[in-house]
């Protein structure tokens, strides 16, 4: 099935518009810069992932519009943190939130997504949906707390790295993934497992980036993860393959072969790999001077 590139664009102009309104019962929206790099904002992966599933699935309605928000407005709330925690100036090709109104600021206004996003699939009667985004979020927390308290320091192994980058990075794209499931038996495993292993390749990519240094292809402050000794795909070199380009590539191509239960739905996870997801990481792997991902 081909998705439909511009409904998807109309789709995700709604999803930024009730991101940013999460925030109208607060007086926090008058904080949000101008070339607003908080929410609503970036590449939008993950709801752009949950709307693919939706087209492929034939669902409709509001539901995978807000699992779409949601799943934003919490990738948002983590990188907040992250740029407190890694002291990064630059994100999203402006200024990190905690640089221009301080780390207190920034905590509590991440605080204040994450349940904000929580608030937004209760209201919308999707508890199954709740406890998904839940369960991922607390992967996530799991893989931060891990790489900061346990591996940091350490140059790590490869299984390692692809652990965190599994929990750390796939678990919101599992997330997503989920998001607009139908209630085909075995779908949600399925469409999980896709997302986790769609994720933690973009995570092993991410981590080639952030070592080549290439703030304008990337928008955000890059060489941290070096200097604060993190566990990374740069440093991870025992048991790792010998050509990370094709190991990325084997990533996804697994993550489509989660869902051949499905034709369609798998159609729509390629073309949303085609269009979207292998051109990007391309990109950052050229700017980290491997060899390109397969189109």
């Amino acid at each position: 099935m081909q998705i439909d590139e511009n409904e998807i664009e109309a789709q995700l102009e709604t999803v930024k518009s009730i991101m940013v309104d999460c925030l109208r019962d607060t007086q926090i929206s008058k904080f949000l810069p101008a070339r607003n790099n908080i929410i609503g904002s970036g590449k939008m992966l993950r709801a752009h992932l949950v709307l693919s599933v939706a087209s492929g699935n034939g669902v409709g309605g509001r539901s995978p519009i807000h699992a779409a928000a949601a799943v934003e407005i919490i990738h948002g709330a983590s990188l907040l943190h992250d740029d407190v925690i890694d002291g990064g100036l630059l994100r999203r090709g402006a200024q990190t939130f905690w640089k221009k109104h301080g780390t207190n600021g920034a905590i509590l206004l991440g605080d204040l997504l994450v349940l904000k996003a929580f608030a937004l699939l209760s209201d919308a009667g999707r508890g199954d949906l709740l406890k998904e985004l839940i369960d991922q979020s607390m992967n996530v927390c799991r893989s931060e707390v891990e790489q900061e308290l346990v591996l940091r320091g350490t140059a790590g192994t490869w299984e390692e790295c692809e652990r965190i980058a599994r929990a750390k990075t796939g678990s919101l794209f599992a997330f997503a993934a989920v998001g607009a499931a139908s209630d085909a038996p075995g779908q949600v495993e399925a469409l999980r497992e896709a997302g986790f292993i769609l994720g933690t390749a973009y995570q092993l990519v991410d981590d080639i980036l952030d070592d080549s240094g290439n703030e304008e292809l990337s928008g955000k402050t890059l060489g941290r993860d070096q200097e604060r000794g993190k566990t990374t795909a740069i440093t991870a070199t025992r048991n790792a393959p010998a050509d990370p380009s094709a190991y990325v590539d084997a990533l996804l191509d697994a993550s489509a072969e989660q869902l051949s239960a499905w034709p369609e739905l798998q159609d729509s996870w390629n073309n949303f790999l085609a269009g979207t997801i292998r051109p990007l990481l391309q990109k950052y792997l050229s700017a980290g001077q491997f060899c390109s991902v397969s189109p």
